[in-house]
């Protein structure tokens, strides 16, 4: 019974990522490959507010000091408590995807299928992407780029390929913006149930994604505790990055001051974000190399 199980798992897993796939990977749509946005990712992460000589001498006004300097541990955001309603089979403390710089990018993904013998089985899989935004001279402030990455984000996930029943709308008491989008995606597995959840809190955003499905003959679980569970868990994730900085409270207020937010002069050094590999704020970076290394790759499942 175990075995078949084991078998069942590599394959749906990997039917169960595509629309995650899909939805992280539109992120770099600036950008065909990633590669060779080098000058444009040194642009835009470079959160140096000094200001260039422009014209007659005159200097440009200094952009605004990115509010949050650092991110947690994406593989620790969620309470043991939290994973064990999420993801109740996930094992050890969640695979986390490749970053250069832990401070500006970082994904964690668990996954969970409990077997429950001649019923079928029941699946889960979850993962949470962060992304932090540093202030720059020439594209702009940090919040100003991610509330851009955010609306892209909401607009890939509304638009994923194969999305059936798909619904969208805004969340309440979560950062400073928040939008769930929910939509079926029929395998020969079974029917997922998907689940995005996109935050803002000052400069950055996390996304997560959540699907469940019934396997093997189970019924497929039910579209709203998903969606309830998943805005439960984002709420907490933007809680520990407001607390990683030195902001408790969950960055619910709408415009949570800089100054609360610890030290924005760490995030602030070109040469820690200077590379598409090690900041968001780079139109080439890709989140869907994170999740590359989060097990999110149907490639690789």
């Amino acid at each position: 019974m175990h075995r078949p199980v084991q078998r069942l798992t590599r394959t749906l897993v990997c039917a169960a990522a595509v629309p995650v796939m899909l939805i992280v990977s539109g992120c770099s749509s600036d950008s065909d490959s990633g590669s060779g946005s080098g000058d444009d990712a040194k642009q835009g992460s470079s959160a140096s507010a000094s200001t260039d000589s422009a014209g007659g001498g005159n200097s440009p006004a200094a952009v605004q000091q990115a509010a949050y300097a650092k991110l947690p541990d994406s593989c620790a955001v969620l309470s043991k408590k939290t994973l064990k309603e999420l993801v109740p089979e996930a094992k050890g403390k969640g695979k986390a995807g490749q970053s250069d710089d832990i401070d500006a990018r970082s994904s964690c993904s668990w996954s969970s299928l409990k077997n429950n013998g001649v019923k079928g089985s029941q699946f889960r899989w979850l993962n949470v992407s962060l992304l932090r935004f540093d202030s720059s001279q020439v594209r702009g402030s940090g919040e100003k780029l991610a509330t851009e990455y955010f609306a892209k984000q909401v607009e890939d996930a509304q638009s994923a390929p194969d999305a059936k029943s798909s619904k969208s709308a805004p969340v309440s008491g979560i950062g400073n913006e928040a939008t769930a989008i929910r939509y079926d995606l029929k395998k020969k597995e079974g029917t997922f149930k998907q689940q995005t959840v996109v935050a803002r809190v000052e400069n950055v955003v996390v996304t997560l994604d959540y699907n469940g499905a019934g396997l093997a003959g189970d019924k497929a679980p039910n579209a709203d505790d998903l969606a309830k569970l998943a805005q439960n868990a984002v709420k907490e994730s933007v809680a520990a990055v407001s607390s990683a900085n030195g902001a408790g409270g969950g960055g619910q207020g709408a415009e949570a001051s800089p100054g609360k937010s610890g030290s924005p002069s760490k995030g602030a050094s070109p040469n820690k974000s200077a590379s598409p590999s090690k900041s968001a704020a780079g139109q080439g970076a890709s989140p869907a190399k994170d999740a590359e290394g989060a097990s999110a790759s149907p490639s690789k499942r």
